[in-house]
């Protein structure tokens, strides 16, 4: 598990302890994804990616604490 949350750090931000928020465009998504499939234990994990669209993510609503995540926080390796 512990790899599993570095990997998805090395790509975007934490939101809660188990949901990551991450902005990819579609090769950052594949790479993600490579590196996912390398190191998921399919029989304990699970990985859901939820696209939003512009007009998606521009609708979300946040209660509390706002921390959107800004391009700067995105990290590319």
């Amino acid at each position: 598990m512990l790899e599993l949350a570095k990997t998805l750090l090395d790509f975007g931000g934490r939101v809660q302890f188990s949901v990551f928020e991450a902005r990819l465009d579609r090769e950052l998504l594949e790479k993600l994804v490579d590196r996912l499939e390398k190191i998921v234990d399919k029989s304990e994990d699970s990985v859901k990616i939820y696209p939003l669209c512009g007009s998606c993510e521009a609708g979300v609503r946040m209660i509390g604490q706002e921390r959107r995540l800004r391009e700067e926080d995105v990290y590319i390796l």
